[in-house]
């Protein structure tokens, strides 16, 4: 899985740019309306899905199926944001609420099934996706403003992490080269 992850660096660190831009947008326009904002998340998480998938795509191995998991949900939630899109606010938080906590949890599965030493970036991506689904449990009343700026926090931490994994990944791809099969 190693050596498929390096191959596709670019993947992960498009995933975390994406997530950054995401971020950056949610907070700096907290005014939008729920419904673009629902848009706006149902695409950056069906993209957020099909890169996953990408990441993992070629490899049988077992870590693949966690990345594979991760996409899939992500290309759901964003499926079905856009089918429907008359979705309520609440039905809206709790399904990203949903989303953030399955996806760290296949995050930091995965975290911890690379044989990568000492690089966190991952399970930490994974922690925060955690820790944003639980609060957004939590406080679901807190208003439409409010999660907006939760999002883009979230959304930059995330970002953050993932752009440091893929470019790790990519420093790994010549050591790896090197290493005799």
């Amino acid at each position: 899985m190693l050596d498929v992850l390096t191959q596709k660096w670019w993947a992960v660190a498009l995933r975390g740019i994406l997530a950054i831009l995401f971020g950056i947008v949610a907070l700096t326009y907290p005014g939008m309306t729920l419904v673009s904002l629902a848009l706006i998340i149902g695409a950056y998480a069906f993209v957020d899905g099909v890169f996953a998938i990408v990441s993992a795509f070629g490899h049988p191995g077992r870590e693949a199926v966690w990345y594979v998991l991760d996409g899939i949900l992500g290309m759901a939630v964003g499926l079905a944001t856009f089918f429907f899109p008359g979705i309520t606010a609440q039905a809206l938080i709790f399904l990203v609420g949903m989303w953030a906590i399955m996806t760290g949890v296949f995050e930091v599965i995965a975290g911890f099934e690379l044989p990568i030493k000492r690089d966190w970036m991952l399970v930490i991506a994974g922690i925060a996706s955690i820790i944003f689904g639980v609060l957004v449990f939590v406080y679901p009343g807190t208003g439409a403003l409010a999660i907006v700026g939760l999002i883009g926090i979230y959304a930059l931490v995330f970002g953050v992490s993932m752009l440091v994994f893929g470019i790790r990944l990519r420093g790994l791809r010549s050591s790896l080269a090197a290493q005799p099969a």
